[in-house]
């Protein structure tokens, strides 16, 4: 009886190390939504929500979704020259392209996830696919379906693999009248070493590890390949926030965030990913 309670107990909190983790991916997920979702109706609009409400002489540069601080940065100021906008002053300077100004507007009448669309086609072969091209070629495709089919998880690693308890006071025969030590971590073994970056191959310090639809295998990555990773399913999740209607903007700030996103995925793709406390 006592074996088969801390069998139970086991299995309750691996079920409850599972569950805080998909709760905390939810909490962010909603923390993104509302930052991207305008609360504003017609009958009462906010005016930080659309400048476009505001007089010449008050309105300022637009702003655009801030999302979490670990992956992504505030919108680009800039919008379309097209529409009969200056570009205002900026450290960088930026101009739209109008081939891919024209795709995305195409694209943006019937938002779609199909990738054989012009929009699409291109953001795939020229961020996407480079962004998701890791040395093990044969789970870098695993993890572009499941990015793709909206079914990854990632997972921090906890700083200390879960020790072993020792149950309280249960005679067993044994020569110290207490029963062994059980084992409570995970059933499953890591497909690779902490130490070693199921993607890339190298030995690297891997603080996640993925997870791929409902499988209980995980894979451990390195903070590179992880930014990689961010930084396309970043791209996916405001692409369905729009296709679902969520993002309620004029096209040019919709575009200049895509163009951000597409952004850091390249960076991510060169190396450069944002250190980790």
């Amino acid at each position: 009886m006592v074996r088969e309670a801390n069998m139970k107990q086991a299995a309750s909190e691996k079920q409850l190390k599972e569950a805080r983790g998909k709760i905390d991916m939810l909490q962010a997920e909603v923390t993104a939504l509302k930052t991207l979702v305008i609360t504003s109706t017609p009958a009462s609009p906010n005016r930080e929500l659309h400048p476009q409400l505001l007089s010449p002489t008050k309105a300022g540069p637009r702003k655009g979704h801030l999302r979490h601080k670990s992956t992504s940065s505030t919108l680009c100021p800039t919008v379309c020259p097209t529409a009969g906008h200056t570009l205002p002053p900026d450290k960088e300077g930026k101009e739209v392209d109008t081939v891919l100004f024209a795709e995305f507007q195409a694209w943006r009448e019937s938002p779609t996830l199909d990738k054989t669309c012009p929009f699409l086609e291109r953001v795939y072969r020229e961020d996407v696919g480079p962004c998701l091209d890791f040395t093990m070629q044969e789970l870098s495709v695993l993890v572009r379906a499941a990015v793709e089919d909206n079914t990854l998880t990632i997972e921090p690693v906890a700083s200390q693999t879960l020790p072993a308890m020792k149950v309280a006071a249960v005679e067993c025969g044994s020569t110290n009248g207490f029963r062994a030590p059980i084992d409570t971590r995970p059933p499953w073994p890591p497909l690779l070493s902490p130490s070693t970056c199921a993607l890339s191959g190298l030995a690297r310090a891997c603080r996640h590890r993925i997870r791929l639809g409902d499988s209980e295998g995980h894979y451990y990555i390195s903070p590179s390949s992880r930014a990689r990773i961010t930084a396309v399913c970043n791209f996916f999740t405001y692409i369905r926030y729009i296709q679902q209607g969520l993002v309620r903007q004029d096209a040019e700030p919709m575009f200049w965030e895509i163009m951000r996103l597409r952004k850091e995925m390249s960076l991510a793709k060169l190396g450069f990913f944002p250190q980790e406390a």
